[in-house]
């Protein structure tokens, strides 16, 4: 659907960070978060769900910038 009064139907979304560093903050490193996938991995966990539980429970939302 489009807007009545403007042009444009918007693309309102989330923006990833440009800085690729962890931040100071995070104190696990790059092996405890291999381990921690592998370990939900084997438990059947899919990769959503190995991301929600990394992001919900230990703080880390990019695996890639902590890796």
């Amino acid at each position: 659907m489009g807007r009545l009064h403007s042009k444009g139907k918007g693309i309102a979304s989330s923006a990833i960070p440009y800085s690729r560093t962890p931040p100071a903050w995070l104190k696990t490193t790059p092996d405890q978060v291999t381990d921690q996938i592998c370990k939900l991995a084997k438990k059947g966990a899919t990769p959503s769900q190995i991301g929600v539980v990394l992001r919900d429970s230990h703080g880390i939302a990019q695996v890639r910038n902590v890796t």
